[in-house]
C-alpha cells in the first residue's frame, strides 16, 4: 500500500470515528433524556468538537478529488483553447492557495485566542475547534500550489458537463 492510500484510509477512518462516536453520544444523550429525564452535558460539546473534524477533514479530502464546487461549464467551453485553459487553471490555483492564505490566518487567530481558554463542559482547549480549519486550510494550498507548480490539468474528478 502507498502512502497516498494509507492516507486516504487514516483519513476516511477518522472521519468514521467522528461520526460513529457522535451518533452513539447524541443517540445515548436522547434516550436519558427522554427516558429517563437526564442527560450526559459533555455530549453536545464533543459532538460540536467532532462534527467540525470530520467536516474539514473531508474538505481537505474533497480537494485533490476534484469534488469541491466547480466551474465545469466554464472548464469546457475551454477544451478547444488549450493555452487559454492553462491560464485559467494557473488563475484558479493561485485563488484557491489566496483563499486558503485567508483562511488559514483567520482560524491561526482563532487558535491563538482559543489557547488560553477551555471548553465549559469538557475542559478541552478552545484552539481545538478552529485548528482543524488551519490545518485544512494550509493542505489545500500546499496541494494547489503542488498542482500549480507542476502545471497538472485542471482534474475535476467528474464529467465536464455543466451541472
Amino acid at each position: 500500500m502507498n502512502a497516498r492510500a494509507l492516507l486516504l484510509r487514516t483519513a476516511y477512518a477518522l472521519m468514521g470515528a467522528c461520526l460513529a462516536i457522535m451518533v452513539l453520544s447524541v443517540f445515548v444523550n436522547v434516550v436519558l433524556r427522554y427516558g429517563f429525564n437526564s442527560g450526559i452535558p459533555a455530549s453536545e460539546e464533543l459532538s460540536r468538537l467532532l462534527f467540525v473534524w470530520m467536516v474539514f477533514i473531508g474538505a481537505t479530502l474533497a480537494y485533490p478529488q476534484g469534488e469541491h464546487m466547480a466551474f465545469t461549464s466554464l472548464v469546457a467551453s475551454l477544451q478547444r483553447r488549450p493555452r487559454i485553459l492553462k491560464a485559467v487553471t494557473a488563475l484558479i490555483r493561485v485563488l484557491v492557495i489566496l483563499a486558503s492564505a485567508l483562511v488559514a490566518i483567520g482560524a491561526w487567530q482563532q487558535v491563538r485566542v482559543g489557547m488560553d481558554s477551555r471548553s465549559v463542559v469538557l475542559g478541552y482547549p478552545a484552539a481545538l475547534l478552529p485548528l482543524p480549519a488551519l490545518l485544512s486550510a494550509a493542505a489545500i494550498a500546499l496541494m494547489a500550489l503542488v498542482e500549480l507548480v507542476r502545471q497538472a490539468p485542471l482534474d475535476l474528478g467528474h464529467s465536464l458537463d455543466a451541472e
